[in-house]
Formats: C-alpha cells, structure tokens, sequence
C-alpha cells in the first residue's frame, strides 16, 4: 500500500489518538493537530507524529494546519475530522459564545480544511475524508442542542463531499459512535453521577448504555482501526455513508 499523509484533528489524546495510531502502523505519516499544546506534543512524540498546535475555532489556523502539513510533507491525502467537545445544558441556559464555538470547531472548521485540502487530493487523484460524527449525528438527545446540531449537519457535509469528490478518486464517510472511553467521556460519567446523584457505575448502566443492544462503551482502538480501513485500499468503494458504530442503538 502507498504510504500517504493524514491529519487528524483532536489526535492528542482520545478517538483521534487512537486513530493516529492506527494509521501510523498502517504505515502512513501523521500530522497531530490539536489545541492543547503540551498534551499534542507529548502523543506526538510517543507516536512518531508531527504535531500542529492550532485553534479550530479561528478560520486562520485551519489554513495553517493545511499550509504547515503541505510545506512539511508536501501533500495531503487523509483528512480526519475528529476535534470537538461536548456542553450539557438546557437551551435557555445555553450561551450564544458556547454555541459559536461549537458549531465553528465541529462543523466549520472540517468545511474548512476539507476545502483547503481539496486541490491536492484532486492533484493526486486520491483522498479520504474521513468525519468523525457520532450516534447523535442519527439521533437527538436532550440538553446537547450545538453538539447534535453540528453533528446532524457533519453528515449532510459528509455526503456532499462523496458527491462532489467521487470523479477525482476522493471518498467521503462518517463515522457515528455511540459513546466511547474517552477523557471527554469519563467527565461526563463524574458530572452526570454529581448532578443526577448516582453512582458513576449507574450512569453508565442506566444512562448511556440505556438505549444500547450491547452493553459496553466502546474503546477509542475500535474506531481508529476504523479509520484506518477507511483510509485503506480496500475501502475504496466505501463514500458518502454514515457508518453506525452505536452498540446497535439506532436498530431500535
């Protein structure tokens, strides 16, 4: 297989982590980009990647992102949208600067780089895009009104992009877990268990695994092998799908 050049957003710890790894040991070169500048650092390292420190909420280092990972590979040929965050919170109580952020890292911003990043998998003839949606791209739950929003529309832009790039050898996918364990996860488990007055145990149980067929969270190693046959050979065919990886909760 050609070795190639992926960007993973997120990559410092995590989904994107994981899917760093993965395609590493697929043999492709990585560029890490992430906003915690310590931690980016320290799983590049670990890793053998290239690490990028950029701020997804601001138009201008995404276009960094592409022009530092170009000035220093050459190319892109993998892109991997997966950076983002997540807010519980009633809709009255939800701020007009929380929602901004959020719809900018988790819905503009893989506009964005896919767009900076289109010239040169069309020069190639080749490309993956690959966003990292989530089970709340398929269904909506209460209290996660910018998270869902930007996700929902991550697989409309997802679909569009195998449409506009299936002539140039361009495929476009989502990936939509269910919920994975993660950093981000396991904060949630601590404040749900705070504010709901339960065990960390029963909010897992009871809470995130209700609507579950299996009962487990997934480990972020399931999607980034994921990813990393997205970005295969073999995947070829794969384009414009929302691929459930829900612990079957949307056969419901």
């Amino acid at each position: 297989m050609d070795h190639k050049i992926a960007i993973v957003t997120g990559g410092a710890s995590g989904i994107g982590y994981a899917a760093a790894e993965s395609l590493i040991n697929a043999g492709h070169k990585v560029v890490i980009a992430d906003l915690n500048a310590e931690l980016g650092e320290e799983s590049a390292q670990k890793l053998g990647a290239l690490f990028i420190q950029v701020d997804l909420s601001i138009q201008e280092d995404n276009k960094r992102l592409i022009d530092e990972t170009v000035s220093h590979f050459g190319s892109v040929d993998i892109l991997v949208n997966n950076a983002g965050f997540q807010h519980i919170s009633t809709i009255e109580d939800f701020s007009e600067d929380t929602w901004n952020t959020m719809i900018s890292v988790m819905l503009t911003s893989p506009f964005l780089l896919t767009r900076y990043t289109l010239p040169y998998m069309k020069a190639n003839q080749w490309g993956r895009i690959i966003n990292i949606a989530s089970v709340h791209g398929l269904v909506a739950s209460a209290y996660k009104s910018a998270y869902i929003s930007a996700k929902h529309g991550l697989l409309g832009f997802t679909k569009t992009m195998a449409l506009e790039g299936g002539e140039f050898g361009i495929t476009s996918n989502a990936i939509c877990p269910a919920y994975v364990r993660t950093p981000l996860v396991d904060k949630q488990i601590q404040a749900q268990a705070l504010s709901n007055q339960i065990s960390e145990k029963d909010v897992v149980e009871k809470i995130m695994l209700k609507n579950a067929a299996i009962k487990k969270l997934i480990e972020p190693e399931e999607v980034g092998e994921f990813v990393a046959y997205l970005a295969s050979p073999i995947a070829k065919s794969f384009t414009g799908a929302t691929l459930a990886l829900d612990l079957g909760w949307t056969a419901q």
